[in-house]
């Protein structure tokens, strides 16, 4: 008698078949990482920001033009010679766009890390011990919303020189309580989370809390406003710079190159356009760049905006 095999679907069932299927669990540094990646005028403002600070970063050491090298060149348009022209002194506007386009990210830069930094540890102690030491803390920070600005930073910034670090630094001074302010609403909701007990529970210190649990809980938020900040160090320079109080010769930002061509808008409009260009271009990468990441960081968004 012959063996006769079996016949169905247990006849053509492979070895494969045998393993279960399973799902990945994604962290939530992937969630966001992916809820970014996945917001077009966010990563189209990313792209375009990285090569600006790479053009005013490096490019100077390959051109052979400096920001204050005087050439024979006086009051010419854009050309192959000078991309953006030069102006009545026969400075090579592409050079002097270059450095101040460094200048202002780097006062910008230095605002959003002082802000945030002072701004996020004062609102997470405010948050986390609330009572008597949450309304001392926020009253400091109220008074220091409604110093003026603007005129303060004059009074300081001309005293100072015209130095970009003085500049950066009076104003993150001035613009740090509205990060705190974000911080500590955030604390307060995080404070009452079940890690936040067990932390207690094992003994860990007020410190350790804040700075180990509640602050990187609290990233979102922070990261979302410092790029708000820096778009607002951008405007905030350029206006003090146009004004003749933020950046003085022999340096140069962009606030001030539009400042020193406003005279000449009619005659040589491309020193006044071109740097007015950039300032345009980089608050609103910003700005994209921060939407993007207010998305990535909002749990409750279902759906990424394009």
């Amino acid at each position: 008698m012959t063996d006769v095999g079996a016949v169905g679907p247990a006849a053509t069932r492979t070895p494969g078949d045998d393993h279960e299927f399973t799902v990945v669990q994604r962290s939530q540094t992937q969630l966001v990482l992916r809820r970014f990646l996945r917001h077009r005028a966010a990563m189209i403002s990313l792209v375009v920001f990285v090569l600006i600070v790479l053009w005013a970063f490096v490019g100077p050491h390959f051109w052979h033009y400096s920001y204050a090298k005087f050439t024979p060149d006086n009051s010419q348009p854009p050309s192959w010679k000078h991309p953006f022209g030069t102006d009545s002194s026969g400075y090579d506007a592409y050079a002097q766009v270059m450095r101040g386009t460094q200048t202002s990210l780097k006062i910008a830069i230095l605002i959003a890390l002082g802000s945030t930094l002072v701004g996020a540890v004062w609102g997470a102690v405010a948050g986390f011990y609330r009572g008597f030491v949450d309304a001392l803390m926020m009253r400091i920070a109220d008074l220091v919303l409604t110093l003026p600005l603007f005129a303060i930073a004059l009074v300081i910034s001309s005293r100072s020189g015209g130095s970009w670090y003085w500049i950066a630094v009076v104003i993150a001074g001035l613009t740090w309580a509205y990060v705190s302010r974000v911080v500590r609403s955030t604390v307060l909701s995080l404070r009452e989370k079940e890690f936040v007990e067990a932390a207690r529970a094992l003994g860990a210190s007020d410190t350790r809390i804040i700075f180990r649990h509640l602050l990187p809980n609290a990233l979102g938020p922070i990261i979302v406003n410092a790029t708000i900040l820096v778009a607002t160090g951008i405007l905030t320079e350029t206006a003090l710079s146009f004004l003749g109080f933020g950046v003085q010769p022999p340096d140069t930002s962009l606030g001030l190159l539009v400042a020193q061509a406003q005279t000449a808008v009619d005659t040589r409009p491309w020193l006044f356009y071109i740097p007015g260009a950039f300032i345009i271009a980089i608050a609103l990468t910003i700005n994209f760049i921060g939407d993007g990441l207010r998305d990535a960081f909002d749990p409750r968004q279902q759906r990424v905006r394009q």
